[in-house]
């Protein structure tokens, strides 16, 4: 099994929770890292047919095989779980007792909000971050935004394409015909190629409404089940006004850009370099790249982005010891003098709260020019990034 970052934070937690929850998208790893780390309590999988009939007609005899802890895969497909989890956690507080798991995280979170609060430790596993990828499977840059993160991919033989393709059909057939009762996969599946084709954009849900061809009020259902199952970010506009007038629009991102990039039809390296995506692929790599160091470490996201109506922007901002890291983001392997001064534009709107501006691009050299830390991108994963 691959190392996870996340293992440190399911050990904190386990010492002060009695129960821990792991979510994610699916296939990112829940599974096997909850069996791993809690190989000492009992697993039982919620989408086994014997189990959910034994736990829907009984109950109590069910949970009575788990008095001593258990990690229970897929929770949410029994919400009637938490509440008796609530029961048996207030009369016993073990800390580490229990472990859920669950793919949709409005299932989960919703079972957790009302009956599990303040009872239940909440982690969130994405796909393979670059620092968890063994080295010799990285490749090359193109190589890896066609691959993206996800385990299964780095565990056997199994060509992306082929695995990538099998993982959208069951997305759409489990999850979202399960949540919003699509009629129509195949208008879903255009939205959701629709929404790849503007990974790194500022979201506009009124147009890709219209060239998906549905209403404005189901494109944002639709948008809300994708950033539930963690197939999509959106990363918001920092809040505050430095006296200009600031776009406040969030940016779409997928969580995975080789997932991106499938649903964009790139297939190889070689249309992948030319492709006109793929500036803002690599700015998804890097931004799903921050996320996961933060939830890996069981903080929350806390990132954003600025621009304002004049076009000056920061790609990624964040605050870090009371003042701002603004981050710029370039695919070029090639550090160029644009380069620099654009990440050093990032910094104008703040002047004294800013602090050094980091380049992040294509390349691998990592050295400070002109006030301008720059980071190669198999090296930026490396550093602190909260």
């Amino acid at each position: 099994m691959l190392e996870r970052q996340l293992q440190p934070t399911l050990h904190r937690f386990a010492k002060s929770f009695p129960v821990v929850a792991i979510t994610g998208s699916r296939q990112s790893g829940k599974t096997t890292l909850a069996r791993s780390f809690f190989s000492d309590l009992r697993y039982v999988s919620l989408e086994d047919p014997s189990e959910f009939a034994f736990a829907q007609e009984d109950p109590k005899g069910f949970l009575a095989r788990f008095a001593k802890g258990a990690v229970f895969d897929e929770a949410q497909r029994w919400p009637a779980l938490f509440s008796y989890l609530q029961g048996m956690v207030d009369e016993d507080r073990t800390p580490g007792r229990f472990v859920l798991t669950g793919s949709q995280q409005f299932g989960l979170l919703a079972g957790i909000t009302q009956s599990l609060a303040g009872r239940v430790g909440m982690t969130r596993l994405l796909p393979l971050s670059l620092v968890e990828i063994p080295a010799e499977r990285v490749g090359s840059l193109d190589e890896m935004l066609l691959r993206g993160g996800y385990p299964a991919l780095y565990a056997g033989s199994v060509e992306s394409s082929d695995w990538l393709a099998s993982y959208v059909a069951t997305y759409v057939e489990r999850d979202v015909r399960q949540v919003l009762e699509v009629r129509d996969l195949m208008v879903f599946q255009r939205f959701l190629r629709l929404c790849a084709a503007r990974t790194g954009q500022l979201l506009n849900l009124n147009a890709l409404a219209g060239e998906a061809g549905i209403s404005h009020s189901t494109a944002r259902a639709w948008m809300s089940v994708l950033e539930s199952s963690d197939i999509v970010y959106l990363l918001p506009p920092y809040h505050r006004n430095f006296g200009k007038r600031l776009v406040k629009t969030p940016k779409l991102y997928f969580m995975d850009v080789g997932l991106a990039c499938w649903l964009l039809g790139i297939r190889s390296p070689e249309v992948l370099c030319v492709h006109p995506s793929r500036g803002a692929l690599f700015e998804t790599l890097v931004v799903s790249e921050f996320l996961k160091q933060r939830f890996n470490l069981g903080k929350p996201a806390d990132l954003y982005f600025w621009r304002d109506n004049s076009g000056l922007e920061a790609d990624l901002l964040f605050e870090r010891d009371g003042r701002l890291q603004m981050v710029e983001i370039k695919s070029g392997q090639t550090v160029t003098t644009d380069y620099v001064r654009a990440a050093q534009k990032t910094t104008r709107f703040a002047s004294e709260e800013a602090l050094m501006p980091w380049l992040i691009h294509g390349g691998e050299d990592a050295y400070e020019r002109n006030g301008v830390r720059v980071l190669g991108w198999t090296s930026f994963s490396k550093e602190s990034l909260c």
